[in-house]
């Protein structure tokens, strides 16, 4: 490969001029034409058979270009970037073919989006607020000792009495809109706890204060942003029996109780390390909550005239990752996309502003790492595949198949930038 010319057109626009030298160039036809060959039916000879010149004068000298442009021009074009000392963007490319044949070999033109300049300045001493992690209190205490009651509770099957909001119920249900049964409205044999949120609002509420066998209308309006447009803000009528009700019962909190849930003999160890965690915890808020502050400020400090492909392309890996997000849901994308009435335009807009602030960030700690020189060694390489290995349960051998070590130093370099810029942060 050899890089004829390159030059900046426009702003993150460049045209190259590539040679591929015909040496090179007639090598890779050769391979395309002995790959080929068996495959070819030229009249007057058996299918396999016909000498390469007889194909060629029969199909046209360039039939085997075609495929020897594809195979070498990825290459060369990575090259030639390198040695223009670009990085391009994945984004459309205007291709122009300049020469072509056995003794010009290929010769082309590229216009090419690349990675835009940056700049950074001032990013040492950024200031944020001080934030202090909130105090724990006994009431924090009490809701996780109150948690773990629950969780240790056993159900008590309730004959008599009325259900109450904290009840347990199995239920069965048919809902009517304007008269009319809608689809998913009805179902039997349902679980439902009084006071979950696990219903429309209003409905839980409704079948407190009914008996087993009851039946009943439970009235309610769908909220006006329900996933279903067709039910979003109309009021329905469930048609309800109460089939069940179970009562938690809890347990009584004492060092039997703690020694039966936990590693302590005694209350008041467990209150202690209970009491612990969540100091760590609010601990960690609060320093997410500073880390969040300090990289906002950063973000500000990044100048460059970002291509929009950049944009663009970082949207679609943020819509990807929601995508996966519902997944464990049972919800495929394009059933969300349905459900709640939103167009795929809509789902870009929503996701750009993100998009957006994730590419600065990204530009701006590629440029502080270029200014503070920050290496990446062999060896921290090595040691964050065998952690990603750890972490898949696999063999660090398998994670390099699948990824590249380029991606693996260029995230070790942005931790490393993150570390230098909080260490010079100021805290008021």
């Amino acid at each position: 490969m050899k890089l004829r010319s390159s030059n900046k057109i426009e702003t993150n626009r460049w045209e190259l001029e590539i040679e591929i030298e015909p040496d090179v160039f007639s090598k890779e036809v050769d391979k395309v034409y002995n790959r080929q060959k068996g495959k070819i039916t030229v009249p007057g000879f058996r299918k396999g058979k016909a000498p390469r010149a007889f194909i060629e004068k029969f199909y046209g000298e360039g039939v085997f270009y075609e495929d020897a442009i594809n195979a070498l021009y990825p290459k060369a074009l990575e090259d030639a970037a390198k040695v223009a000392g670009i990085e391009l963007v994945d984004d459309k490319i205007d291709f122009e073919t300049v020469k072509m044949g056995k003794e010009d070999g290929f010769i082309f033109k590229v216009k090419v989006t690349v990675m835009p300049e940056v700049s950074v300045e001032n990013y040492k001493g950024i200031e944020i607020k001080k934030v202090e992690a909130e105090k724990v209190t006994d009431k924090d205490v009490e809701a996780e000792i109150e948690k773990a009651r629950n969780k240790a509770s056993r159900l008590v099957n309730c004959e008599d009495g009325e259900a109450e909001m904290g009840d347990i119920t199995n239920i069965n249900f048919e809902g009517f809109v304007d008269g009319e049964k809608f689809e998913g409205g009805t179902a039997d044999d349902v679980t439902l706890e009084l006071g979950s949120g696990q219903f429309i609002p209003g409905f839980e509420e409704q079948i407190a204060g009914h008996k087993i066998g009851d039946e009943f209308d439970v009235k309610v309006t769908f909220p006006e942003s329900y996933h279903v447009p067709t039910l979003a803000g109309k009021e329905a009528v469930f048609k309800t029996k109460l089939n069940k009700i179970q009562k938690k019962e809890l347990p009584e909190v004492n060092d039997e109780f703690v020694k039966d849930i936990s590693e302590f003999d005694t209350l008041d160890e467990y209150k202690k390390d209970i009491k612990e965690k969540i100091e760590h915890s609010k601990k960690h808020v609060a320093e997410d909550k500073a880390e969040n502050e300090m990289i906002e400020k950063f973000i500000e400090l990044v100048k460059a005239d970002i291509p929009e492909a950049l944009i663009r392309n970082k949207t679609k890996d943020l819509i990807r990752d929601f995508e996966y997000r519902l997944q464990p849901q049972g919800i495929a994308l394009k059933d969300y996309i349905k459900y709640t009435g939103i167009t795929e335009e809509k789902l870009n807009e929503q996701f750009k502003p993100q998009a957006e602030k994730h590419v600065k960030l990204d530009l701006g700690l590629r440029k502080v790492a270029e200014l503070e020189k920050v290496e990446v060694t062999d060896g921290e390489i090595e040691e964050e595949y065998k952690k990603i290995a750890e972490g898949y349960r696999l063999k660090p051998e398998q994670v390099k198949n699948f990824v590249r070590k380029e991606d693996i130093t260029a995230d070790i370099k942005k931790r490393k930038v993150l570390e230098i810029i909080r260490k010079a942060r100021v805290e008021k």
